[in-house]
């Protein structure tokens, strides 16, 4: 966190664009990390959570959490790495914050070279800044059966696929029976359980970008509006108009 031998304090601001598929797969840094997209929806995998992140979230990645970054459409990645040995604020375990206005502009400004007494105040106020906002996850495991894994290619390519399971069955060579026990062997839940968590955790990537709750319904499977909110509402507590309003 230096540039041209000058310590540059307790926080350093990159910014990386992300065009439409791009992936930073599995890594960790030493230093704490606040990633964040002032432009289009970030997707950060961690081994403790998948987190959806809009413009007006960010999240903080403490220092050694291996995890994976993507973008949902296109997006810009700014990061700002913390030194953990400076860093007056942080979690042990990734935790999403608030994006206000006042914490934009200062991202933007600690991006700029600055003198160190105004770096060391804007460094300080980066800290008070930091305001966690709750946030459930939808994490979705992976069947490790061949076939029925086949099954789980599909519906995370079209979570609407109305495909049964007996249906399925014939597409991938396998009973509808023997996929059950697959699903609930590998992943620990029904074959009906594990599909709705992956249309509820599609759904988030459109709700980040403001799709309109009755839009996004469709989109993952759902008949109408009113069972997509019952849905997720039994999963996260809330409802899904309120998921990314909650500050």
């Amino acid at each position: 966190m230096s540039q041209n031998g000058q310590d540059l304090g307790a926080a350093i601001v990159c910014t990386l664009p992300m065009p439409v598929g791009t992936t930073f797969e599995w890594h960790e840094h030493d230093d704490h990390q606040l990633a964040w997209s002032p432009e289009g929806v970030l997707v950060v995998e961690t081994h403790l959570g998948t987190y959806v992140l809009p413009p007006t979230r960010a999240l903080w990645i403490p220092a050694g959490v291996a995890h994976e970054t993507r973008a949902s459409g296109a997006a810009v990645l700014r990061s700002v790495y913390l030194r953990p040995t400076k860093a007056r604020t942080g979690w042990d375990t990734p935790t999403p914050v608030t994006v206000t206005p006042l914490l934009r502009e200062l991202i933007d400004h600690l991006e700029q070279e600055l003198p160190p007494a105004e770096r060391s105040r804007a460094e300080g106020l980066l800290f008070d800044l930091l305001e966690p906002v709750p946030a459930a996850t939808i994490d979705v495991r992976m069947p490790v059966d061949p076939r029925a894994r086949d099954v789980a290619e599909g519906l995370l390519a079209d979570p609407a696929d109305p495909r049964t399971l007996h249906a399925w069955g014939h597409d991938v060579g396998a009973s509808s029976r023997t996929l059950a026990r697959a699903f609930l062997a590998d992943t620990g839940l029904s074959f009906g359980r594990w599909r709705t968590l992956v249309r509820l955790q599609a759904s988030l990537r459109h709700l980040a970008e403001g799709a309109p709750v009755s839009i996004v319904a469709g989109r993952v499977g759902y008949g109408t509006p009113s069972a997509f909110v019952a849905a997720f509402r039994a999963q996260t507590g809330i409802t899904p108009g309120r998921y990314f309003q909650l500050q």
